[in-house]
């Protein structure tokens, strides 16, 4: 069992940065692949990045890619997302979440853990 805390978000100007992190109680966060997602009003709930247990191999969606940064924190036992050039068009509630499968996973239902999410808008 592990659980999950989100925070970072908040109001920015397009352009601007933001960093979430996610704190993991309960188990440490190297025995688990933690990814972020993000869900806009009306909206499914996407993937943006991920980071493999073990090896740290990270994964982007094309949209965030170059833009966004996933890394871990192995002492602090907590997963940031350095968000950089914001777009209003990343204006969502963003969620980390945590699975114990391998490879790279890109679905919600891969990952059996969630945070409650943290709210991100970038005004334009």
């Amino acid at each position: 069992q592990v659980q999950l805390v989100e925070s970072g978000g908040g109001l920015v100007q397009a352009g601007g940065s933001l960093r979430l992190s996610c704190a993991a109680s309960g188990r440490t966060f190297i025995r688990f692949t933690v990814g972020w997602f993000r869900q806009a009003p009306g909206k499914e709930r996407d993937f943006v990045a991920t980071i493999i247990q073990s090896g740290g191999t990270t994964y982007y969606a094309d949209s965030v890619k170059g833009r966004f940064t996933i890394s871990r924190d192995t002492v602090k036992n907590t997963v940031y997302l350095q968000m950089n050039s914001l777009k209003p068009e990343d204006t969502a509630v963003y969620y980390c979440a945590a699975g114990t499968g391998w490879g790279t996973l890109l679905a919600t239902s891969d990952y059996a853990y969630w945070g409650q999410g943290t709210q991100v808008t970038v005004s334009s």
